[in-house]
């Protein structure tokens, strides 16, 4: 937020102020102090919101509007962990079943609750 200010970029600094009240409205509604994981629900939600946002824009030819949804997306996705590559999440699965020793369908449910650990790390 001091980098967005610093640099007068009102855009930046509107959305990371979006994200901040977001993230202390879900603290004060629950009660508690949010974890990561929390607050990455935060930001996928706020990214899903945008996403709608900006389909309903285009739809109504509002590209003005689209395109300050799409910039508050670019500046949401800089929060969020980078994302694996279709290879390394390929690589994952036949690492987790390899230790599952699956060997069929009926494995299934060994094979993905070892893959979503290992990814959710």
């Amino acid at each position: 937020m001091k980098a967005a200010m610093r640099a007068r970029d009102a855009a930046r600094l509107s959305a990371v102020r979006l994200l901040l009240a977001a993230i202390k409205q879900r603290e004060v509604d629950e009660r508690i102090e949010l974890t990561d994981a929390d607050v990455m629900s935060v930001i996928e939600k706020m990214l899903k919101q945008r996403r709608e946002s900006i389909a309903q824009y285009e739809k109504a030819a509002r590209k003005d509007l689209a395109d300050v949804e799409k910039f508050e997306v670019g500046v949401l996705l800089a929060y969020l962990p980078q994302q694996l590559s279709d290879s390394q999440i390929n690589e994952e699965i036949s690492k987790a079943v390899q230790e599952a020793g699956a060997s069929g369908i009926k494995d299934m449910g060994k094979v993905s609750g070892l893959v979503k650990v290992r990814l959710s790390e």
